[in-house]
């Protein structure tokens, strides 16, 4: 049983055509790496996948039963979380308070509902032992590393109980040593069981963690194969088009 399955997807802009007949499945446990050069459609089908947009065809199912979004808080009740470069994280707040930014825990006090810090503390520090992150909950924000950063924002998908999380360029523009910690944040979350579709330009980060990898070339889904039957210059030949179709 697929987490999530692509059948002909397509979506237009007026006369503009960004994605054309994509047809993907990932499976629970699974990373897929997903590839292309700027334009190629990627970042359009992340917003199809996670309600920002509706496809203009095709149809997209998840654990083999039909959905369809209207809203990005559709995707997110049937188990789909996205993680964008930019992180969506407050950096005056401490890394529990952004777990669950939006979602805090309340506890009663004689007439008066309070945050429940303590709680949201307790429970953060849960996400980051599943996550095997250094990761502190009271820590702030503003003095992580990249790294951290990304924990807090995995753990954030963890608090939803995600099936399947997409991750925008996790590993863009930190430091070797950060790099490796996300990439195992990555790993954590498929040993957990989640399927995670991994956007990224990073060949050797992709090739590192991912089981499969999907390459669009101007909205078109043109390879969807086993990283292990695959190479770093396949795929650049792909995303280039000096490769047509692999």
């Amino acid at each position: 049983m697929s987490a999530l399955r692509l059948d002909n997807i397509s979506k237009n802009f007026g006369a503009i055509r960004a994605l054309t007949d994509v047809s993907l499945s990932i499976e629970p446990g699974e990373v897929l790496g997903l590839m292309g050069d700027n334009g190629a459609g990627k970042s359009t089908l992340v917003k199809v996948i996670a309600g920002n947009f509706a496809p203009s065809a095709g149809e997209m199912s998840i654990d083999d039963n039909r959905v369809r979004f209207h809203r990005p808080i559709d995707a997110q009740r049937a188990g789909i979380e996205v993680v964008y470069q930019d992180l969506a994280i407050c950096n005056n707040l401490s890394a529990a308070s952004n777990v669950f930014l939006g979602r805090e825990l309340m506890r009663q006090v004689g007439p008066f509902r309070i945050l429940d810090y303590a709680g949201m503390r307790n429970r953060a520090a849960e996400l980051f032992a599943r996550l095997k992150s250094e990761t502190r909950p009271r820590d702030l924000v503003k003095r992580m590393s990249g790294g951290q950063r990304q924990a807090v924002a995995i753990a954030r998908t963890l608090l939803s109980d995600a099936r399947i999380v997409l991750m925008d360029e996790p590993t863009a523009a930190i430091s070797v040593r950060q790099v490796a910690e996300v990439l195992n944040l990555i790993r954590q979350l498929r040993d957990h069981g989640i399927a995670v579709i991994l956007i990224s330009h990073r060949m050797p980060d992709v090739f590192d963690v991912a089981d499969r990898i999907a390459v669009l070339r101007r909205g078109v889904l043109v390879a969807d194969k086993r990283a292990a039957e695959s190479s770093p210059e396949e795929v650049t030949g792909l995303i280039t088009g000096a490769i047509e179709f692999a």
